[in-house]
């Protein structure tokens, strides 16, 4: 059981795991890598967001070109993505609070927070904690930073709730040393959503068909499994090879095998 090793092994043995997953099982090793360090820290829940910097910025914009574009909860529920979308959408407007804008002047370093080290003391008495932690029985987080590229980042979040006391620094450096070692996984989920390395994010259904294609399913199999004609799946082929900027299924294995990371600002 990892519990009962001490913590550098049980960091050792959780990037050993993650690289048993296959290349397509791009949600699975995620919900483990968030399921696995929750369970270690005492956490009841994780958010994974996938940001990117805008092509055109304005010089005024609080978040200085950066927005969020991708998320995933561990454990989702209504009033969490009712939560996570409000707060997009403020950022979105050019209204962020401070705790994204402090993350923002740090975007491009790897950085491991708390939350206490993003907000003000008068924060956590104010609108934006009741409504995006206290709301959803969050009282505490611990918030890392991950730059991919210039233009690309994964912000995750580990959530206390308030029957649990607050993280404390050795937690903090638990998830530095557990998150700081494994830049290829991250590189692989974000080429798996397409946020930040492609010319646009992928559907819900491209992404569901690029997952066949890094297992090496042929597209009629691809087409069976998700319940499409073959010719509409190879549609779906051609414009993930287009949003990739290949030509073709080992050309597109390639950029998982390290041997290219395209980048594109988004429009």
């Amino acid at each position: 059981m990892l519990s009962n090793m001490p913590n550098g092994d049980k960091i050792y043995a959780l990037w050993d795991d993650l690289a048993g997953f296959d290349a397509g099982d791009i949600w699975a090793s995620r919900s483990y890598l968030l399921k696995t360090i929750c369970a270690l820290i005492g956490a009841q829940n994780a958010d994974w967001i996938g940001c990117v910097r805008l092509g055109s910025s304005h010089s005024r914009d609080p978040m200085k070109g950066w927005r969020p574009l991708t998320r995933f909860t561990l454990i989702p529920c209504k009033n969490t993505s009712q939560a996570i979308g409000e707060a997009f959408a403020e950022m979105e407007n050019g209204e962020p609070d401070i705790t994204t804008t402090r993350n923002v002047e740090l975007a491009g370093t790897f950085r491991v927070l708390l939350l206490s080290e993003l907000a003000t003391p008068e924060w956590f008495e104010g609108p934006s904690y009741q409504r995006f932690y206290q709301a959803l029985d969050r009282k505490d987080s611990i918030w890392a930073g991950i730059p991919i590229n210039e233009d690309a980042e994964i912000q995750i979040g580990f959530h206390r709730s308030f029957n649990n006391p607050a993280f404390s620094l050795k937690d903090k450096d638990f998830i530095s040393h557990a998150l700081r070692g494994i830049r290829w996984f991250y590189k692989h989920q974000m080429l798996g959503e397409g946020a930040g390395v492609a010319s646009s994010p992928l559907t819900a259904t491209e992404q569901t068909v690029l997952q066949g294609l890094l297992l090496g399913l042929t597209e009629k199999q691809i087409a069976e499994q998700n319940s499409q004609s073959p010719h509409t799946t190879h549609d779906h082929v051609k414009r993930i090879f287009r949003k990739y900027g290949v030509t073709s299924r080992s050309s597109l294995m390639a950029l998982w095998l390290g041997k290219g990371l395209i980048t594109h600002n988004n429009p």
